[in-house]
Protein backbone atom coordinates (compact mmCIF):
# COMPACT_ATOMS: atom_id res chain seq x y z
CA UNK A 1 0.00 0.00 0.00
CA UNK A 2 1.41 3.37 -0.99
CA UNK A 3 1.92 6.01 1.64
CA UNK A 4 -0.14 9.22 1.38
CA UNK A 5 1.62 12.25 -0.03
CA UNK A 6 2.76 14.80 2.58
CA UNK A 7 0.56 17.88 2.78
CA UNK A 8 1.53 20.74 0.48
CA UNK A 9 3.28 23.66 2.14
CA UNK A 10 1.15 26.84 1.99
CA UNK A 11 3.74 28.70 -0.10
CA UNK A 12 3.63 25.91 -2.70
CA UNK A 13 -0.13 26.14 -3.15
CA UNK A 14 -1.63 27.99 -6.09
CA UNK A 15 -2.73 31.57 -5.69
CA UNK A 16 -6.18 32.03 -4.13
CA UNK A 17 -8.87 32.65 -6.73
CA UNK A 18 -11.68 33.55 -4.37
CA UNK A 19 -11.91 35.49 -1.12
CA UNK A 20 -12.58 32.24 0.74
CA UNK A 21 -9.36 30.77 -0.67
CA UNK A 22 -7.30 33.47 1.07
CA UNK A 23 -8.42 32.34 4.52
CA UNK A 24 -9.06 36.00 5.37
CA UNK A 25 -12.40 37.60 6.31
CA UNK A 26 -14.23 39.38 3.49
CA UNK A 27 -14.69 42.60 5.45
CA UNK A 28 -11.02 42.63 6.45
CA UNK A 29 -9.94 42.47 2.79
CA UNK A 30 -12.46 45.15 1.82
CA UNK A 31 -11.06 47.40 4.55
CA UNK A 32 -7.49 46.69 3.44
CA UNK A 33 -8.37 47.60 -0.14
CA UNK A 34 -9.96 50.84 1.05
CA UNK A 35 -6.81 51.72 3.01
CA UNK A 36 -4.69 51.17 -0.10
CA UNK A 37 -6.96 53.45 -2.16
CA UNK A 38 -6.84 56.05 0.61
CA UNK A 39 -3.05 56.10 0.61
CA UNK A 40 -2.37 55.76 -3.09
CA UNK A 41 -5.38 57.47 -4.63
CA UNK A 42 -6.85 56.48 -7.97
CA UNK A 43 -5.80 52.97 -9.07
CA UNK A 44 -6.63 50.46 -11.81
CA UNK A 45 -7.69 46.93 -10.98
CA UNK A 46 -4.36 45.47 -12.10
CA UNK A 47 -2.49 47.99 -9.93
CA UNK A 48 -4.58 46.98 -6.93
CA UNK A 49 -3.83 43.31 -7.65
CA UNK A 50 -0.10 44.00 -7.88
CA UNK A 51 -0.09 45.96 -4.63
CA UNK A 52 -2.15 43.47 -2.63
CA UNK A 53 -0.46 40.39 -4.21
CA UNK A 54 -3.89 38.98 -5.02
CA UNK A 55 -5.54 37.87 -8.22
CA UNK A 56 -8.11 40.08 -9.92
CA UNK A 57 -10.74 37.43 -9.26
CA UNK A 58 -10.26 38.00 -5.52
CA UNK A 59 -10.32 41.79 -5.72
CA UNK A 60 -13.29 42.13 -8.06
CA UNK A 61 -16.00 41.15 -5.50
CA UNK A 62 -14.38 43.48 -2.98
CA UNK A 63 -14.71 46.37 -5.42
CA UNK A 64 -18.34 45.43 -6.08
CA UNK A 65 -19.00 45.53 -2.33
CA UNK A 66 -17.33 48.92 -1.87
CA UNK A 67 -19.30 50.38 -4.75
CA UNK A 68 -22.57 48.98 -3.38
CA UNK A 69 -21.81 50.61 -0.04
CA UNK A 70 -21.02 53.87 -1.86
CA UNK A 71 -17.47 53.81 -0.53
CA UNK A 72 -15.83 53.62 -3.94
CA UNK A 73 -16.59 54.98 -7.40
CA UNK A 74 -15.47 54.21 -10.93
CA UNK A 75 -13.42 56.72 -12.85
CA UNK A 76 -12.85 56.18 -16.57
CA UNK A 77 -9.67 57.56 -18.06
CA UNK A 78 -8.48 57.04 -21.60
CA UNK A 79 -10.52 56.35 -24.71
CA UNK A 80 -9.91 52.70 -25.54
CA UNK A 81 -13.35 51.71 -24.28
CA UNK A 82 -11.93 48.70 -22.42
CA UNK A 83 -11.57 47.80 -18.77
CA UNK A 84 -8.01 49.12 -18.93
CA UNK A 85 -9.49 52.62 -18.86
CA UNK A 86 -11.27 51.99 -15.55
CA UNK A 87 -9.80 53.22 -12.27
CA UNK A 88 -11.24 53.21 -8.77
CA UNK A 89 -11.39 56.06 -6.30
CA UNK A 90 -12.80 56.35 -2.79
CA UNK A 91 -15.82 58.53 -2.20
CA UNK A 92 -15.84 61.02 0.65
CA UNK A 93 -17.60 58.46 2.83
CA UNK A 94 -15.06 55.87 1.77
CA UNK A 95 -12.17 58.13 2.73
CA UNK A 96 -13.64 58.68 6.18
CA UNK A 97 -14.09 54.93 6.69
CA UNK A 98 -10.58 54.19 5.43
CA UNK A 99 -9.08 56.89 7.67
CA UNK A 100 -10.80 55.32 10.67
CA UNK A 101 -9.40 51.92 9.70
CA UNK A 102 -5.90 53.38 9.33
CA UNK A 103 -6.27 54.87 12.79
CA UNK A 104 -6.67 51.37 14.22
CA UNK A 105 -3.93 49.70 12.18
CA UNK A 106 -1.98 51.64 9.56
CA UNK A 107 -0.86 48.60 7.57
CA UNK A 108 -1.80 48.96 3.90
CA UNK A 109 0.59 46.59 2.14
CA UNK A 110 0.26 43.14 0.56
CA UNK A 111 -2.50 40.93 1.88
CA UNK A 112 -1.33 38.89 4.87
CA UNK A 113 -1.43 35.14 5.38
CA UNK A 114 -3.06 33.47 8.35
CA UNK A 115 -1.09 32.45 11.42
CA UNK A 116 -2.05 28.82 10.75
CA UNK A 117 -0.60 29.00 7.24
CA UNK A 118 2.61 30.55 8.54
CA UNK A 119 2.96 27.90 11.25
CA UNK A 120 2.54 25.14 8.68
CA UNK A 121 5.12 26.76 6.38
CA UNK A 122 7.70 27.05 9.17
CA UNK A 123 7.24 23.35 9.97
CA UNK A 124 7.66 22.41 6.30
CA UNK A 125 11.01 24.21 6.03
CA UNK A 126 12.31 23.58 9.56
CA UNK A 127 15.96 24.30 10.27
CA UNK A 128 16.07 20.96 12.08
CA UNK A 129 15.97 19.28 8.66
CA UNK A 130 19.31 20.79 7.59
CA UNK A 131 22.23 18.35 7.71
CA UNK A 132 25.78 19.63 8.21
CA UNK A 133 28.68 17.36 7.27
CA UNK A 134 32.44 17.69 7.52
CA UNK A 135 32.47 18.60 3.82
CA UNK A 136 29.99 21.42 4.46
CA UNK A 137 32.21 22.75 7.25
CA UNK A 138 35.27 22.63 5.00
CA UNK A 139 33.44 24.60 2.31
CA UNK A 140 31.95 27.19 4.67
CA UNK A 141 35.17 27.74 6.63
CA UNK A 142 37.63 27.29 3.78
CA UNK A 143 40.60 29.64 4.14
CA UNK A 144 39.62 30.49 7.71
CA UNK A 145 42.09 29.72 10.48
CA UNK A 146 40.15 28.02 13.26
CA UNK A 147 40.62 25.30 15.83
CA UNK A 148 39.64 21.95 14.18
CA UNK A 149 38.11 20.66 17.42
CA UNK A 150 35.91 23.77 17.69
CA UNK A 151 34.79 23.37 14.06
CA UNK A 152 33.80 19.76 14.71
CA UNK A 153 31.79 20.85 17.73
CA UNK A 154 30.05 23.59 15.75
CA UNK A 155 29.15 21.24 12.91
CA UNK A 156 27.67 18.71 15.32
CA UNK A 157 25.80 21.44 17.18
CA UNK A 158 24.17 22.64 13.96
CA UNK A 159 22.84 19.13 13.33
CA UNK A 160 21.20 19.10 16.74
CA UNK A 161 19.00 22.09 15.94
CA UNK A 162 19.36 23.14 19.57
CA UNK A 163 20.77 26.29 21.14
CA UNK A 164 24.51 26.53 21.65
CA UNK A 165 26.75 28.62 23.87
CA UNK A 166 30.05 29.96 22.54
CA UNK A 167 32.41 31.30 25.17
CA UNK A 168 36.00 32.48 25.35
CA UNK A 169 38.15 35.54 25.92
CA UNK A 170 37.24 38.78 24.17
CA UNK A 171 38.92 38.73 20.77
CA UNK A 172 39.07 34.94 20.45
CA UNK A 173 36.86 34.99 17.35
CA UNK A 174 33.52 33.87 18.81
CA UNK A 175 31.35 36.36 16.94
CA UNK A 176 33.16 35.74 13.67
CA UNK A 177 32.62 32.00 13.95
CA UNK A 178 28.97 32.45 14.95
CA UNK A 179 28.23 34.65 11.94
CA UNK A 180 29.81 32.11 9.58
CA UNK A 181 27.40 29.43 10.80
CA UNK A 182 24.79 30.90 8.47
CA UNK A 183 26.74 29.55 5.50
CA UNK A 184 26.03 26.05 6.79
CA UNK A 185 22.28 26.46 6.36
CA UNK A 186 21.45 25.10 2.93
CA UNK A 187 18.33 25.67 0.90
CA UNK A 188 15.98 28.60 0.72
CA UNK A 189 12.71 29.36 2.48
CA UNK A 190 9.50 31.27 1.88
CA UNK A 191 8.35 34.07 4.19
CA UNK A 192 5.08 36.02 4.14
CA UNK A 193 4.79 39.73 3.53
CA UNK A 194 2.59 39.96 6.62
CA UNK A 195 0.64 37.91 9.18
CA UNK A 196 -2.92 38.34 10.33
CA UNK A 197 -3.65 37.50 13.96
CA UNK A 198 -7.03 38.14 15.58
CA UNK A 199 -7.87 40.85 13.04
CA UNK A 200 -4.51 42.62 13.44
CA UNK A 201 -1.81 42.73 10.75
CA UNK A 202 1.86 42.23 11.62
CA UNK A 203 4.37 43.16 8.88
CA UNK A 204 6.82 40.29 8.56
CA UNK A 205 9.03 40.39 5.46
CA UNK A 206 12.22 42.35 6.20
CA UNK A 207 14.34 43.24 3.17
CA UNK A 208 17.44 43.50 5.39
CA UNK A 209 17.04 40.21 7.23
CA UNK A 210 15.29 38.23 4.49
CA UNK A 211 17.65 38.21 1.54
CA UNK A 212 16.17 36.71 -1.63
CA UNK A 213 18.77 34.71 -3.56
CA UNK A 214 16.67 34.43 -6.71
CA UNK A 215 13.17 34.97 -8.04
CA UNK A 216 11.49 31.59 -8.17
CA UNK A 217 8.24 33.02 -9.49
CA UNK A 218 7.58 33.98 -13.09
CA UNK A 219 3.93 34.91 -12.90
CA UNK A 220 1.95 37.97 -13.84
CA UNK A 221 0.14 39.27 -10.79
CA UNK A 222 -2.86 40.75 -12.46
CA UNK A 223 -3.85 37.62 -14.35
CA UNK A 224 -5.69 34.51 -13.24
CA UNK A 225 -3.53 31.49 -13.96
CA UNK A 226 -4.40 28.12 -12.51
CA UNK A 227 -0.80 27.29 -11.66
CA UNK A 228 0.29 30.75 -10.47
CA UNK A 229 1.71 30.65 -6.91
CA UNK A 230 0.41 32.67 -3.98
CA UNK A 231 2.24 35.99 -4.22
CA UNK A 232 1.64 36.78 -0.57
CA UNK A 233 4.79 34.73 0.01
CA UNK A 234 8.35 35.81 -0.85
CA UNK A 235 10.24 32.75 -2.08
CA UNK A 236 13.91 31.99 -2.60
CA UNK A 237 14.91 33.65 0.69
CA UNK A 238 18.17 32.67 2.35
CA UNK A 239 17.76 31.20 5.79
CA UNK A 240 18.04 34.26 8.07
CA UNK A 241 20.79 35.03 10.55
CA UNK A 242 20.06 37.90 12.95
CA UNK A 243 22.64 39.37 15.32
CA UNK A 244 21.83 41.29 18.51
CA UNK A 245 24.43 42.60 20.94
CA UNK A 246 24.60 44.82 23.98
CA UNK A 247 21.63 46.86 22.74
CA UNK A 248 19.26 43.93 23.24
CA UNK A 249 16.50 44.42 25.81
CA UNK A 250 13.63 42.19 26.92
CA UNK A 251 11.14 44.53 25.26
CA UNK A 252 12.77 43.87 21.89
CA UNK A 253 11.85 40.18 22.19
CA UNK A 254 8.14 40.98 22.39
CA UNK A 255 5.71 42.10 19.73
CA UNK A 256 5.76 45.90 19.70
CA UNK A 257 3.01 48.27 18.61
CA UNK A 258 3.87 51.90 17.92
CA UNK A 259 0.89 54.06 18.97
CA UNK A 260 2.08 56.88 16.70
CA UNK A 261 2.56 54.95 13.45
CA UNK A 262 -0.15 52.43 14.40
CA UNK A 263 2.07 49.62 13.13
CA UNK A 264 3.41 46.44 14.67
CA UNK A 265 7.06 45.36 14.66
CA UNK A 266 7.79 41.66 14.83
CA UNK A 267 10.60 40.64 17.22
CA UNK A 268 13.91 39.62 15.64
CA UNK A 269 13.73 35.98 16.71
CA UNK A 270 10.34 35.59 14.99
CA UNK A 271 11.82 36.90 11.75
CA UNK A 272 14.71 34.47 12.28
CA UNK A 273 12.50 31.38 12.14
CA UNK A 274 14.09 28.60 10.03
CA UNK A 275 17.48 30.20 10.64
CA UNK A 276 19.87 31.46 13.33
CA UNK A 277 19.55 34.13 16.00
CA UNK A 278 22.87 35.21 17.52
CA UNK A 279 22.98 36.95 20.89
CA UNK A 280 26.45 38.48 21.03
CA UNK A 281 28.21 39.71 24.17
CA UNK A 282 25.82 37.89 26.47
CA UNK A 283 26.21 39.38 29.92
CA UNK A 284 26.62 42.94 28.65
CA UNK A 285 22.98 43.67 27.82
CA UNK A 286 20.97 46.28 29.69
CA UNK A 287 18.99 43.51 31.35
CA UNK A 288 20.48 40.81 33.57
CA UNK A 289 21.68 37.56 31.97
CA UNK A 290 19.24 35.63 34.16
CA UNK A 291 16.26 37.65 32.92
CA UNK A 292 17.33 37.30 29.31
CA UNK A 293 17.93 33.58 29.57
CA UNK A 294 14.68 32.97 31.43
CA UNK A 295 12.90 34.61 28.49
CA UNK A 296 14.19 31.75 26.30
CA UNK A 297 13.49 28.74 28.51
CA UNK A 298 10.01 27.95 27.15
CA UNK A 299 10.81 28.65 23.47
CA UNK A 300 13.95 26.47 23.53
CA UNK A 301 12.21 23.67 25.42
CA UNK A 302 8.92 23.53 23.48
CA UNK A 303 9.78 25.15 20.15
CA UNK A 304 6.99 27.70 20.56
CA UNK A 305 6.85 31.26 21.80
CA UNK A 306 4.00 33.44 23.02
CA UNK A 307 3.40 37.02 21.88
CA UNK A 308 0.72 39.53 22.82
CA UNK A 309 -1.13 42.06 20.66
CA UNK A 310 -1.73 45.55 21.99
CA UNK A 311 -5.36 44.50 22.41
CA UNK A 312 -4.27 41.99 25.06
CA UNK A 313 -4.74 38.90 22.89
CA UNK A 314 -1.92 36.36 23.44
CA UNK A 315 -1.11 33.87 20.71
CA UNK A 316 1.37 31.11 19.99
CA UNK A 317 4.00 31.27 17.25
CA UNK A 318 6.54 28.67 16.12
CA UNK A 319 10.08 28.92 17.44
CA UNK A 320 12.23 27.16 14.84
CA UNK A 321 15.50 28.95 15.52
CA UNK A 322 19.03 27.87 16.40
CA UNK A 323 19.91 30.35 19.13
CA UNK A 324 23.64 31.05 19.45
CA UNK A 325 24.74 32.69 22.70
CA UNK A 326 28.20 34.24 22.55
CA UNK A 327 29.87 35.48 25.73
CA UNK A 328 33.22 36.32 27.27
CA UNK A 329 32.06 34.61 30.46
CA UNK A 330 31.91 30.93 31.29
CA UNK A 331 28.37 29.47 31.10
CA UNK A 332 27.89 28.52 34.75
CA UNK A 333 28.58 32.12 35.83
CA UNK A 334 25.68 33.48 33.81
CA UNK A 335 22.80 31.15 34.50
CA UNK A 336 21.58 28.17 36.52
CA UNK A 337 21.29 24.50 35.67
CA UNK A 338 17.67 24.76 34.53
CA UNK A 339 18.71 26.93 31.62
CA UNK A 340 22.10 25.39 30.91
CA UNK A 341 20.68 21.91 30.39
CA UNK A 342 18.54 23.31 27.57
CA UNK A 343 21.69 24.35 25.75
CA UNK A 344 22.68 21.58 23.40
CA UNK A 345 26.35 22.53 23.25
CA UNK A 346 28.67 24.67 25.36
CA UNK A 347 31.71 25.33 23.18
CA UNK A 348 34.83 27.15 24.30
CA UNK A 349 36.80 29.07 21.68
CA UNK A 350 40.34 28.92 23.07
CA UNK A 351 43.32 31.11 22.17
CA UNK A 352 45.06 30.18 18.94
CA UNK A 353 47.88 27.68 18.85
CA UNK A 354 51.30 28.88 17.74
CA UNK A 355 50.78 27.48 14.24
CA UNK A 356 47.31 29.03 13.97
CA UNK A 357 48.64 32.36 15.22
CA UNK A 358 51.38 32.24 12.59
CA UNK A 359 48.80 31.62 9.85
CA UNK A 360 46.68 34.49 11.09
CA UNK A 361 49.68 36.80 11.19
CA UNK A 362 50.76 35.84 7.67
CA UNK A 363 47.24 36.50 6.40
CA UNK A 364 47.17 39.89 8.13
CA UNK A 365 50.52 40.85 6.61
CA UNK A 366 49.40 39.78 3.14
CA UNK A 367 46.19 41.76 3.45
CA UNK A 368 48.02 44.92 4.53
CA UNK A 369 50.87 44.59 2.04
CA UNK A 370 53.50 44.04 4.75
CA UNK A 371 56.33 41.58 4.16
CA UNK A 372 56.29 38.75 6.70
CA UNK A 373 59.51 38.28 8.68
CA UNK A 374 59.86 34.98 10.56
CA UNK A 375 62.52 36.35 12.93
CA UNK A 376 60.35 39.31 13.96
CA UNK A 377 57.35 37.02 14.34
CA UNK A 378 59.41 34.89 16.73
CA UNK A 379 60.11 38.06 18.69
CA UNK A 380 56.34 38.68 18.84
CA UNK A 381 55.78 35.20 20.28
CA UNK A 382 58.40 35.95 22.95
CA UNK A 383 56.52 39.16 23.84
CA UNK A 384 53.33 37.16 24.32
CA UNK A 385 55.07 34.57 26.48
CA UNK A 386 57.00 37.04 28.64
CA UNK A 387 53.97 39.24 29.29
CA UNK A 388 51.41 36.48 29.69
CA UNK A 389 49.22 37.67 26.81
CA UNK A 390 47.30 34.81 25.12
CA UNK A 391 47.41 34.33 21.35
CA UNK A 392 43.97 35.66 20.49
CA UNK A 393 42.72 35.65 16.90
CA UNK A 394 42.13 39.40 16.74
CA UNK A 395 45.69 40.46 17.60
CA UNK A 396 47.49 39.82 14.26
CA UNK A 397 45.06 41.93 12.26
CA UNK A 398 45.02 44.76 14.78
CA UNK A 399 48.79 44.89 15.28
CA UNK A 400 49.55 44.81 11.55
CA UNK A 401 47.07 47.62 10.95
CA UNK A 402 49.02 49.75 13.39
CA UNK A 403 52.22 49.03 11.44
CA UNK A 404 50.43 50.20 8.31
CA UNK A 405 49.14 53.35 10.02
CA UNK A 406 52.62 54.27 11.23
CA UNK A 407 54.06 53.76 7.75
CA UNK A 408 51.49 56.13 6.27
CA UNK A 409 52.35 58.74 8.85
CA UNK A 410 56.06 58.43 8.13
CA UNK A 411 55.37 58.34 4.37
CA UNK A 412 57.23 55.10 3.75
CA UNK A 413 56.40 51.45 2.91
CA UNK A 414 55.03 49.44 5.83
CA UNK A 415 57.58 47.12 7.42
CA UNK A 416 57.61 44.46 10.09
CA UNK A 417 60.54 45.08 12.45
CA UNK A 418 61.20 44.93 16.16
CA UNK A 419 61.00 48.73 16.37
CA UNK A 420 57.64 48.99 14.63
CA UNK A 421 56.26 45.95 16.45
CA UNK A 422 57.23 47.40 19.85
CA UNK A 423 55.50 50.65 18.85
CA UNK A 424 52.33 48.81 17.82
CA UNK A 425 52.36 46.63 20.96
CA UNK A 426 52.65 49.63 23.27
CA UNK A 427 49.81 51.45 21.49
CA UNK A 428 47.54 48.43 21.39
CA UNK A 429 47.95 46.97 24.86
CA UNK A 430 48.94 50.20 26.63
CA UNK A 431 49.00 49.61 30.37
CA UNK A 432 46.93 46.44 30.17
CA UNK A 433 49.76 43.99 29.65
CA UNK A 434 49.91 40.98 31.88
CA UNK A 435 47.82 42.62 34.63
CA UNK A 436 45.08 43.45 32.17
CA UNK A 437 44.93 39.89 30.86
CA UNK A 438 44.83 38.51 34.39
CA UNK A 439 41.92 40.81 35.19
CA UNK A 440 40.07 39.72 32.07
CA UNK A 441 40.54 36.05 33.01
CA UNK A 442 39.24 36.76 36.51
CA UNK A 443 36.18 38.56 35.16
CA UNK A 444 35.49 35.68 32.80
CA UNK A 445 35.43 33.22 35.68
CA UNK A 446 33.40 35.48 37.98
CA UNK A 447 30.92 36.50 35.31
CA UNK A 448 30.88 40.07 36.66
CA UNK A 449 32.62 43.37 36.12
CA UNK A 450 34.42 45.24 38.91
CA UNK A 451 31.34 47.13 40.05
CA UNK A 452 29.11 44.05 40.00
CA UNK A 453 27.24 45.18 36.88
CA UNK A 454 27.81 44.14 33.30
CA UNK A 455 27.59 47.64 31.90
CA UNK A 456 28.28 48.19 28.24
CA UNK A 457 30.36 51.31 28.85
CA UNK A 458 32.96 49.26 30.74
CA UNK A 459 33.55 46.99 27.77
CA UNK A 460 37.21 45.98 27.38
CA UNK A 461 37.14 44.33 24.01
CA UNK A 462 40.19 44.12 21.77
Amino acid sequence: MSLPNPPMAPADARAPRTVDDTGLPFLFLAELLAKVLHQRGQLRLAELAAHLKLNVSVIDPLIVFLRAEKLCEVVRIGSSGTDADISYLLTETGRLRAAAALGRNAYAGPAPVTLAAYTAQVAAQSVAGVQVTRAHMAAAFGGIVANPHVLAQLGSAMNSGRALFLHGLAGSGKTYLAERLRDLLTGTIAVPHALMVDGEVIPFFDAVQHLAEHDTVAASLGLDRGSAPDMRWVRGVRRPAALAGGELTLDMLDLRFDPHTRMYQAPPHLKSNNGIFIIDDLGRQRCSPEALMNRWIVPMDRNVDYLTLHTGHTFQVPFDVIVVFSSNFVPHRLSDGAFLRRLGYKIEVPPASTDEYAQLFRQACAGAGVAFDAEVFGYLLDCHAQRGVPLLACYPRDLVRQLRDLARYEDRPAELSRRTLDWAWENYFAAAGQAGVALELERRERGTMDNGNLMENTRAKF
